[in-house]
């Protein structure tokens, strides 16, 4: 069974994706803020990470920056689960390490899809 860290600051984005994910078989982690989605990162070393970048006391980027910084955690595939839906935004999410990138509102028919895409062949 894969293991996914969820971190994200609003509890009703919270709680839908992981009752998605563990519908389908998926054990959850989760982390309310950016500081200790890194902390858990590095202490559980899940499957793969679902990352919010509007958190509230550091910014997603700085977070994928800490995970990909660090030799333990920087192979640990990360999604980006964000309601940045700017020209460009998924780009560069992708150019700084991300390994998908998911918009806002989630559509919950689709999302494993999604996140199985993003992360095939990593983990």
């Amino acid at each position: 069974m894969n293991t996914v860290l969820v971190i994200e600051d609003n509890m009703d984005n919270m709680l839908l994706i992981s009752d998605i994910l563990e519908v389908n078989g998926y054990t959850v982690l989760q982390a309310e803020s950016g500081i200790q989605g890194v902390a858990m990162a590095e202490e559980h070393m899940p499957d793969f990470i679902i990352l919010d970048i509007q958190l509230p006391d550091i910014i997603g980027n700085e977070v994928l920056a800490r995970i990909r910084s660090k030799e333990k955690t920087h192979p640990i595939p990360v999604v980006a689960m964000t309601s940045y839906a700017m020209a460009g935004d998924r780009e560069k999410l992708l150019a700084a390490g991300c390994d998908g990138y998911i918009e806002k509102p989630i559509d919950s028919r689709s999302v494993i899809k999604q996140l199985q895409e993003a992360i095939k062949g990593k983990i």
